[in-house]
């Protein structure tokens, strides 16, 4: 399949004998252009890249359909007299969703639309001035790429990314791209303060004081990405992101429109996460499973492709500084012995430089 510029990939119907991945990643990585280059290019079928394995698409096809509902949790009156009713709303939620809807958070609805359209000027500008920002390296802090484990996957996913690190340092803002930068900072502190409530409601629900996991830090080394989904013309085939746990605390999640987050529920029934108006969602990490003692649960999650598109998300990560952490000692006891033995920030980050998203959860490296 000729795609433009030379480039030339595989589809489902390409023998195995014609078929070099590591060669066609290579290839699909050099231009920089992400997924959204092959459909401004005019593909009319998905790569053989980007194709999932036979078992795994058959797995789905066996998966049941229930209609379930992600919890909705409304924030509105937590410092007065709705505090015990949210707090035992989001204890409930983290013990057994893993998952919750925010709504009344506090964060203006146009804070949160500029957002999304300026994440759609970075991804919809001209290429060239994107390949200023494209990098693999981990460590940049500001940097766009499509499909961060594009190497180690088995398969690639429909999406391209645009990310800000603050896991070791502070952010200048003269590194964002001109195009979203004003939007970008103003939605990194919102969601800093909104992470810090959030924190104070997990540390009550866990019996500590509010600023529990604050003094741990555990609302520090944000990292925050910005996913842009282009239209697919197979969204069977294919993933936006594919089934995964987040190796953080925590994970606040703006979504538009369009839907297509999926959340593994009772690890069986795949449940569609409907986007609200002026919403965000919310899940807990895999860091924070560990620290509560398996109190609280993460769980896995994933977004499907579709023929509309673009699809914009913006993933705020808490994922603490560079130091060690292990099961709280308060809640630990002979009857509640530790789980996990204590990891660090930086193993993890390790862990995601050789292994694709989807492969173990921190839970079970970490689980004693």
């Amino acid at each position: 399949m000729d795609v433009s510029g030379g480039l030339k990939l595989s589809d489902k119907s390409t023998p195995a004998s014609d078929y070099d991945r590591s060669e066609e990643i290579k290839a699909f990585d050099n231009t920089k252009a992400g997924v959204k280059g092959l459909v401004d290019a005019g593909i009319k079928s998905v790569p053989k890249i980007f194709t999932r394995p036979p078992d795994e698409l058959a797995q789905d096809l066996d998966c049941p359909r229930v209609q379930l509902q992600v919890p909705v949790i409304d924030l509105d009156g937590f410092r007065g007299g709705r505090h015990k009713e949210i707090l035992e709303n989001v204890s409930a939620a983290s013990q057994t969703w893993g998952f919750f809807q925010l709504v009344n958070h506090g964060v203006p609805v146009y804070v949160l639309e500029e957002m999304i359209h300026g994440v759609r000027r970075f991804h919809e500008q001209d290429v060239e001035a994107k390949k200023d920002f494209y990098s693999r390296d981990q460590m940049k802090q500001v940097r766009y790429e499509s499909n961060f484990d594009l190497y180690n996957s088995k398969t690639a996913s429909w999406r391209d990314t645009f990310t800000v690190s603050l896991l070791f340092e502070n952010l200048e803002n003269d590194r964002l791209p001109a195009v979203c930068r004003d939007e970008t900072i103003a939605y990194i502190e919102h969601m800093k303060k909104l992470g810090k409530i959030l924190f104070e409601l997990l540390s009550e629900s866990l019996g500590l004081q509010p600023n529990h996991l604050q003094s741990m830090e555990c609302n520090k080394g944000e990292i925050f990405v910005f996913h842009y989904y282009p239209e697919c013309p197979q969204p069977e085939l294919t993933l936006g992101v594919s089934k995964h746990q987040d190796q953080c605390f925590l994970t606040i999640l703006l979504q538009d429109q369009i839907g297509g987050l999926q959340v593994l529920h009772e690890n069986q029934y795949w449940v569609d996460v409907p986007p609200i108006k002026g919403g965000l969602v919310v899940n807990i990490g895999d860091f924070l499973q560990v620290v509560s003692n398996d109190k609280l649960k993460s769980v896995a999650h994933r977004v499907v492709a579709n023929h509309i598109g673009p699809r914009i998300s913006m993933a705020s990560f808490f994922s603490g500084p560079p130091k060690l952490y292990g099961p709280m000692k308060e809640l630990l006891s002979e009857e509640n012995p530790p789980l996990y033995r204590d990891f660090s920030v930086e193993e993890c980050t390790s862990i995601l430089k050789t292994e694709a998203l989807g492969g173990r959860p921190a839970t079970d490296y970490f689980r004693i």
